[in-house]
């Protein structure tokens, strides 16, 4: 009886000091989110500057700055298809103080593509806002023949039909290998290094088609260098407003799109993920900056955009799913 009575009063004890510490740790928790940021925020950019993720980065930083009193310092670190921007922002301190500018390509693609990653990209990283999710358009050189999709692979029961994408593993190379496979054709696939080379080609007719993300496409479509057949989006964009989906154009369950968000190391307390995330919405929900998205052909809906963190890492898992098998039917991969 004395043994048990001892081991109920341990037990007790433990439980109270348990209680004690976990209160203790919300406490701080909430302490420095009330008190958070007091310096800087270092936003690592894991891609070189001028391109979709650069920007992307910079609108964001710009946005919350204005709207928050927040200081960021971008710091491009470009390479291994955004792994070593990764890697460095993942070993930081989990104080919500280095943080990263994620897309689809190295927060979902690259753990299928890539045989050695120096990180655990599902237990490493704390998803932390969606930013956007940006469609893709198929496009056609302007001076090509083709007005329609339907036209496009009329052509290609007569020859063997190419496409372009910005790399192995992009989403340009995924949507237009799940293409291939949902049709039943043949078409090959041509990797550039970076959107501007494929688009250089495709222009020049060296190359049938591309699955550009709208922004890049978009000033080569308005300069009349190259023609939008098809979006990847649910719905019609505005600022392409007169070019069908890919639903309406025929083709069903071919809605892709780049998804871009903020990340950072795990471990970051909860109270300040909450914190970070807020501001995101607030500041990417402004009006202005709703519109300047719009015009560049990214838009925000509030049934795909904006959310928690935990609604971000849903997604991320689900896209996960859904790109996992193309990329290993692909047989694309990177040492």
């Amino acid at each position: 009886m004395k043994t048990m009575t001892k081991n109920f009063t341990f037990s007790r004890r433990n439980m109270i000091r348990a209680a004690v510490m976990g209160a203790a740790l919300l406490a701080a928790g909430t302490s420095l989110a009330e008190n958070f940021p007091t310096k800087p925020i270092r936003l690592v950019i894991p891609a070189p500057p001028g391109g979709g993720t650069d920007t992307m980065a910079r609108l964001m930083a710009k946005a919350v700055t204005e709207s928050a009193n927040w200081a960021f310092i971008p710091d491009n670190r470009p390479g291994g298809g955004g792994n070593i921007g990764f890697d460095q922002a993942f070993k930081a301190q989990p104080d919500g103080y280095t943080l990263a500018l994620g897309e689809s390509s190295n927060m979902i693609v690259n753990q299928f593509l890539y045989h050695q990653i120096p990180f655990d990209i599902e237990k490493d990283m704390q998803p932390i806002a969606l930013l956007a999710r940006v469609p893709l358009v198929l496009i056609v050189s302007a001076s090509g023949p083709y007005t329609s999709v339907d036209e496009l692979l009329a052509a290609g029961k007569n020859k063997s039909l190419s496409f372009a994408s910005s790399g192995n593993g992009t989403l340009a190379h995924l949507v237009g290998e799940s293409w291939k496979h949902k049709l039943g054709t043949d078409m090959l696939h041509v990797p550039y290094r970076g959107a501007a080379p494929a688009m250089t080609d495709l222009v020049g007719g060296r190359v049938d088609m591309f699955f550009a993300s709208i922004p890049a496409a978009l000033p080569m479509i308005q300069a009349g260098k190259v023609r939008a057949l098809a979006i990847t989006a649910a719905d019609r964009v505005a600022v392409l407003k007169n070019i069908p989906t890919m639903q309406e154009a025929g083709y069903k369950d071919m809605e892709a799109s780049v998804v871009f968000g903020l990340v950072g190391p795990a471990g970051i307390p909860l109270t300040i993920v909450s914190q970070i995330n807020t501001q995101i919405n607030k500041a990417m929900q402004n009006p202005e900056m709703v519109k300047q998205l719009g015009d560049m052909g990214v838009e925000r809906t509030s049934g795909s955009i904006g959310g928690d963190a935990s609604f971000f890492a849903k997604l991320l898992r689900e896209e996960r799913t859904k790109w996992e098998p193309v990329v290993k039917a692909s047989g694309a991969t990177v040492d």
